[in-house]
């Protein structure tokens, strides 16, 4: 199966995050009839990375099967090929296969393939990979970067919010206490934080990215809540002391995620960037060095009209083997 026809059938193939099944037995079947020992990592019942190896791998070639919903069947037109996960990440793992059928045809050997569930969500998926690395040196992490290579991610802080009130009619406030208004006074203080800034990785960013609160117009609202994001360019232990600061004895709170920005490895003759989106990495911290590229932009992954450039796949399909290449050679 060439590239585009590949990167068509696993769009097709829905897996929406934690319906990653048939995606997986679909690329272990493909793997194994090509020649490369596929196994399962079992992540929870029902979902399982793939792990595909020849020989003993010391460089890993890695991203994910599952996408957000809605699911968009597969479409093309000359130039680019739509659909969901076309972008983030199908096109991407399918021109890791390609490029991997493409080294053993040429000999190389000791390399592997890792397609992991849930990125999109938690990264449940890399981190139960994380218990069980194999001897690898290096892990080329693939997301949309627009085939320049990523000189570092940035890392996420997240806090939600919780607000208590007191229920009234609203024609007697002073018989209530606002939820909603003990949570706006909180969220202002929180985008009033200083944020870090790093010279490559940029400045961090905050966003409140949901609010809940109330449940009828004339009514006080007795409880409200919020989601706050923050993507970072340090150690999180400072701003979560800010953090924590402004909010510890106003509301209930927890810290749901925490991951630290990543800086990756870099090669002369590769454009880079510095991506501001999370990815897998930081939960791949025992697959060795990481380096992070692939075809794509992620300003249309996600959306209704998510869609890959087809010289882009194939341009990542060289890509990927020279990277392959030059790795080992550093080993």
């Amino acid at each position: 199966m060439e590239l585009f026809e590949l990167t068509k059938a696993l769009v097709n193939i829905e897996s929406i995050t934690g319906n990653e099944k048939a995606c997986g037995e679909f690329l272990a079947d493909y793997l194994e009839k090509h020649g490369f020992k596929t196994a399962f990592q079992p992540v929870e019942p029902g979902r399982s990375n793939v792990f595909a190896t020849l020989g003993r791998p010391d460089v890993v070639l890695s991203t994910h099967m599952d996408t957000v919903p809605p699911f968009i069947s597969a479409g093309e037109d000359d130039e680019w090929i739509y659909g969901r996960g076309s972008c983030d990440a199908k096109g991407i793992l399918a021109a890791e296969v390609i490029a991997a059928q493409g080294l053993r045809a040429a000999g190389v050997r000791d390399f592997a393939m890792l397609f992991l569930v849930g990125e999109e969500i938690l990264s449940d998926g890399a981190r139960k990979a994380n218990e069980q690395p194999p001897d690898a040196k290096y892990i080329i992490n693939g997301e949309p970067t627009e085939n320049k290579l990523a000189v570092g991610t940035k890392g996420i802080l997240r806090i939600d919010i919780q607000t208590r009130g007191k229920a009234a009619h609203s024609a007697y406030p002073e018989m209530g206490e606002s939820a909603i208004l003990k949570l706006l006074d909180i969220l202002e203080d929180v985008r009033r934080i200083p944020l870090a800034e790093d010279p490559v990785m940029g400045t961090a960013t905050v966003n409140i990215g949901v609010i809940e609160g109330g449940n009828a117009i004339n009514v006080i609202p007795d409880s409200a809540s919020a989601k706050v994001l923050f993507r970072t360019v340090s150690a999180t232990s400072e701003l979560r002391e800010r953090v924590e600061a402004v909010v510890k004895g106003r509301c209930e709170y927890e810290f749901v995620r925490d991951t630290k920005p990543i800086r990756t490895e870099h090669f002369d003759g590769f454009e880079t960037e510095v991506v501001s989106y999370s990815t897998d990495l930081p939960s791949l911290t025992r697959w060795g060095r990481p380096l992070l590229l692939g075809p794509g932009s992620i300003r249309v992954a996600h959306t209704d009209h998510e869609r890959v450039r087809k010289s882009e796949l194939l341009h990542a399909v060289e890509l990927y083997t020279r990277l392959v290449k030059e790795l080992k050679k550093r080993i």
